[in-house]
């Protein structure tokens, strides 16, 4: 006799697993309207960064991350863009822009910052880190286990 309710072995069962970023479409044709997307939001960055508006430049740049196996090549542009956003504020401002945040935004802020800390050689981890300490500042921890135990990854 168990004591559970529900059966959790058939959770276990690794073709059980479904995908929720498979999508019904073609992967050519979501990966070119996704890359379409992201190049779109790549100079829209581009214009807010040599006005000086870093902080609509990180806005833009969080906005709708592509999300999906099949679209590396374009999650790889977009960390790029979100990356120069992120270098391009100044350290005074980092508070003030997290704060403009939502807390969906400051989940996806975090995700982009532990994937470019993933790339040393590409992003500078001092400014990572800067943004990582203002963004817990604001958020607290629970954005920080909501990154690390969610399954799409930017």
């Amino acid at each position: 006799m168990s004591h559970r309710k529900i059966d959790v072995d058939k959770f276990d069962d690794e073709d059980a697993f479904v995908d929720e970023n498979a999508t019904a479409q073609g992967s050519t044709a979501v990966s070119a309207q996704t890359e379409a997307d992201v190049d779109a939001r790549a100079t829209e960055v581009r214009n807010y960064l040599s006005r000086g508006d870093t902080g609509a430049a990180v806005v833009k740049a969080l906005e709708n991350p592509p999300a999906g196996r099949e679209v590396t090549t374009v999650k790889d542009k977009n960390t790029a863009t979100v990356m120069a956003a992120l270098a391009a504020a100044k350290s005074g401002d980092i508070l003030n822009i997290v704060k403009s945040l939502d807390s969906k935004q400051v989940d996806i802020l975090m995700k982009y910052i532990y994937r470019g800390m993933a790339s040393p050689e590409l992003y500078n981890s001092a400014v990572l880190l800067a943004w990582h300490e203002k963004a817990t500042e604001v958020a607290g921890l629970g954005s920080i286990v909501r990154v690390l135990t969610d399954r799409r990854t930017v």
